[in-house]
């Protein structure tokens, strides 16, 4: 599988990330055989959060205790966990960080996480709590690298007034059907097209320029939390038929030319699958390596209902 660079690190991970949220209810074998179908693919970075499961730690205990990985095999990946969602606000206090991040650890049974985001933007952040924090964890050995998750450009420069470990990354919701960051840019200055509107500041090309790795979450849903836009015919009848086309030009599945329309954009953004099957898993990573024309990436950006001006 092709693999993007992590921020500025001189690091480079599979453009295609396992996310992990789905796996509480799943028994050992299963989530072994998950893990498995995942590396078969290519895949070397995984996706995990305190918050993720029905209980704190849920989804990371599994993970912890259904795969057991030798100090060589954790080596060759990459782990990396949330923080920051609590029930009923958002907390980036440094003790609360450092008192996650334990947590975490315990539960995936590892003694290092490779990234730590801060998952939902704070709106009552003390960039010099969040500074302490990656500085105690990063002198322990507990954290390699930091980054963060919907945050836009001014709340990262935010941050960086006081956090000295370089932002590596920053997860945002991308998909073929959600993709305002990218939309805005192709029309704007349009006045009155609800497409024209920055709602993130530019953050793809903040990235680009600040060499920040962007990672797509929900890369199949149609806006947020509301469905799939695959198979969807009622809403993306033309979508799904562009879809069902690529794919059986390249020989995938849809999903797989989903994924493709993300990993063609240049800015070298990883695709955060969801899906706790292993042949889903299979099956979409398989679009990391194909590379989509011009034209038909942009066929696809207009089925979506966004337009050319």
């Amino acid at each position: 599988m092709n693999t993007v660079p992590l921020g500025r690190t001189g690091k480079s991970a599979s453009r295609v990330i396992l996310g992990l949220m789905r796996i509480a209810a799943l028994d050992d074998a299963a989530i072994r055989a998950l893990y498995t179908a995942a590396r078969d693919a290519g895949i070397d970075i995984f996706d995990h959060a305190d918050v993720y499961g029905p209980e704190l730690h849920g989804c990371e205990s599994r993970f912890g205790k259904a795969v057991t990985l030798s100090s060589e095999e954790r080596a060759s990946i990459v782990v990396q966990s949330k923080v920051g969602i609590r029930k009923g606000f958002f907390d980036f206090s440094k003790e609360h960080i450092l008192r996650t991040v334990d947590g975490s650890l315990a539960a995936l049974k590892t003694d290092y996480l490779d990234i730590l985001l801060l998952h939902r933007p704070d709106a009552l952040v003390e960039p010099e709590e969040v500074a302490a924090a990656f500085d105690a964890l990063h002198a322990a050995g507990k954290v390699r690298h930091f980054g963060v998750s919907n945050h836009t450009p001014g709340q990262v420069d935010l941050l960086k007034t006081a956090v000295s470990q370089p932002l590596i990354v920053n997860q945002i919701q991308l998909s073929i059907t959600h993709a305002p960051t990218i939309a805005s840019g192709v029309a704007s200055n349009m006045a009155g097209l609800d497409q024209s509107i920055d709602r993130d500041n530019e953050m793809i090309n903040y990235a680009r320029i600040n060499g920040i790795t962007l990672q797509a979450w929900s890369p199949f849903q149609k806006q947020f939390f509301n469905g799939v836009f695959l198979g969807d015919r009622e809403t993306y009848a033309e979508l799904n038929d562009i879809l069902d086309e690529l794919a059986a030009r390249y020989g995938v599945t849809p999903a797989a030319i989903a994924v493709a329309w993300i990993a063609r954009h240049p800015a070298g953004i990883q695709i955060v699958l969801g899906t706790s099957n292993a042949q889903r898993v299979t099956e979409a990573a398989s679009g990391a390596d194909i590379e989509l024309s011009r034209e038909d990436w942009y066929r696809l950006f207009r089925a979506a209902g966004y337009i050319l001006p």
